[in-house]
């Protein structure tokens, strides 16, 4: 106890693999992807140099955005299991080391990407970073269960910015693509949210588990993975993709469904029987990888 408090008040030095904890490297990997896949599907080429720093800034961004996120919730994360071990709950590294970091990170990439892009890209880059941080992480977190629905929207920019650092505008099927991962991030989170669900309430944050009961959690699980499987499948009616895509898009979402409808039916209270839940969170990020790769498989394969 005493060295704990000892460390919070005297950080031990912070070394690289700190910095790179900060960036939330596992969720960074989901948001670079689909980054990438949005510039790979946009009908114009771009340079490799310039899709490579395109891909880059998204990456920086999406890790000074974590950086920020931690250096706000450093609180939150000390009271979490999960998130205990982070750097700063665990006394690797100050406060203001984590908000010169993110700052600077998320500075340089917006700057980045509008002087070797466009600065389109590099608005929409700013405006991912600043939601996630300002309305998400200060703003709903803590204040309402709505939280995940409103603040996805963060998430939901990466293919947006690949699509416009390849274009320089932004047309329906990025949008279309934003409103799949918006739509998304609600089931996939709560889903999770589900089996840790006794870490927010230590915490006091008011995930919808928390405040509305696990059947509450379930039946919203369902709700929200209708509409997202129809965006999901749009793009091919639309004539915006190919039948590879639509077919991709069909099943994959069928899956989802099922999944979701074994959550509903779960009766479960206590995380080591919900199964469901953990299937659907894990099957919700293989679902966006692989829809966002038959993507750019359709559009590179038929055109």
């Amino acid at each position: 106890m005493t060295a704990t408090v000892s460390q919070q008040i005297h950080p031990l030095p912070a070394d690289w693999r700190d910095f790179v904890a900060l960036t939330k490297p596992r969720v960074m990997t989901l948001v670079v992807f689909t980054g990438l896949c949005g510039l790979l599907a946009a009908p114009v080429a771009i340079h490799p140099v310039l899709g490579f720093t395109a891909v880059l800034c998204i990456a920086l961004a999406a890790g000074a955005a974590g950086a920020l996120n931690q250096w706000y919730e450093a609180d939150l994360d000390a009271l979490m299991k999960r998130t205990a071990g982070r750097p700063l709950p665990a006394g690797r590294m100050d406060r203001q080391s984590a908000l010169h970091f993110g700052v600077g990170l998320g500075t340089f990439s917006v700057l980045l990407m509008g002087l070797a892009v466009n600065w389109l890209a590099a608005s929409i880059l700013a405006a991912s970073i600043l939601f996630y941080v300002l309305v998400y992480t200060v703003w709903l977190k803590r204040r309402t269960p709505q939280n995940i629905v409103i603040g996805g929207a963060a998430g939901a920019f990466p293919p947006l910015i690949g699509w416009a650092a390849a274009t320089g505008d932004v047309s329906l099927l990025p949008i279309l693509l934003f409103l799949l991962i918006f739509l998304w991030t609600p089931p996939h989170f709560w889903a999770l949210s589900l089996f840790v669900r006794s870490d927010y309430a230590a915490a006091g944050v008011p995930m919808l588990p928390v405040v509305a009961g696990p059947r509450v959690t379930r039946q919203q699980v369902v709700l929200y993975t209708v509409p997202m499987a129809a965006v999901a499948v749009a793009p091919w009616p639309l004539g915006l993709t190919g039948p590879l895509y639509g077919i991709a898009a069909l099943l994959l979402s069928a899956a989802f469904f099922v999944l979701s409808l074994r959550v509903l039916f779960n009766r479960a209270t206590e995380p080591e029987e919900m199964k469901p839940e953990r299937r659907l969170f894990a099957f919700s990020i293989l679902y966006l990888f692989i829809l966002f790769g038959a993507l750019v498989a359709d559009r590179l394969l038929i055109g």
